[in-house]
């Protein structure tokens, strides 16, 4: 008799803390409602905690930004709340995923699997031209942040070998890039894993 397990579940006994970064337009955000819907957990994502954020201080989205590029003060006040939520999923032995781009750095060696996404320069700006977040500040944010999250904590966001699995999401429908993350999951054996990056706790 032919095997018929799809790994489904696998899937459902999962309890892996999955943290998921990239770019604006990479499809960070379909990944992760697909993988939570998937895994039946939750997720918390990086964009959301700071619109919270900006909505606490009584200001708009592109006031905070731009309040963040006058000091370190906010993107260490977001990176302390995510690190926070990374501390508590880490513990509870539940499937969790947290989104931002600095989630694996935050999570350190409590994630099980750290995913990056990316997309061709002008397959994200097709997929984000439609989306308020994706204003000149946002756009000009993007471009700084890697040289801040240098300055901050030393991290390259250029080097991926700090991922245990990358996706260029411009080569698969969304469908597609689900079933490859899934596919990572449902094969994940922390019993045999050889490869997890031991990584400190960042100075925030």
């Amino acid at each position: 008799m032919a095997d018929t397990d799809d790994g489904s579940d696998r899937l459902s006994d999962s309890n892996l803390f999955v943290t998921v970064s990239g770019p604006p337009g990479s499809g960070v955000t379909t990944l992760c409602e697909g993988l939570s819907a998937a895994l039946d957990c939750g997720y918390v994502s990086g964009g959301e905690v700071f619109r919270e954020m900006a909505e606490e201080r009584d200001m708009t989205l592109t006031q905070l930004i731009a309040e963040a590029g006058q000091s370190d003060e906010i993107d260490r006040a977001l990176d302390r709340r995510l690190r926070t939520i990374a501390e508590k999923w880490g513990t509870a032995n539940k499937a969790f995923i947290l989104e931002s781009r600095l989630a694996g750095w935050l999570a350190g060696n409590r994630a099980d699997l750290r995913i990056w996404l990316d997309a061709p320069a002008n397959v994200r700006a097709d997929r984000t031209d439609d989306r308020e977040e994706m204003t000149a500040e946002m756009q000009v944010r993007e471009v700084i942040e890697a040289s801040r999250y240098e300055s901050y904590y030393d991290i390259d966001l250029s080097d991926r070998s700090f991922y245990d699995l990358v996706v260029n999401t411009g080569r698969w429908s969304p469908a597609g890039t689900l079933e490859i993350v899934l596919s990572a999951v449902r094969e994940y054996d922390a019993t045999i894993d050889e490869g997890a990056f031991e990584t400190a706790d960042l100075d925030i």
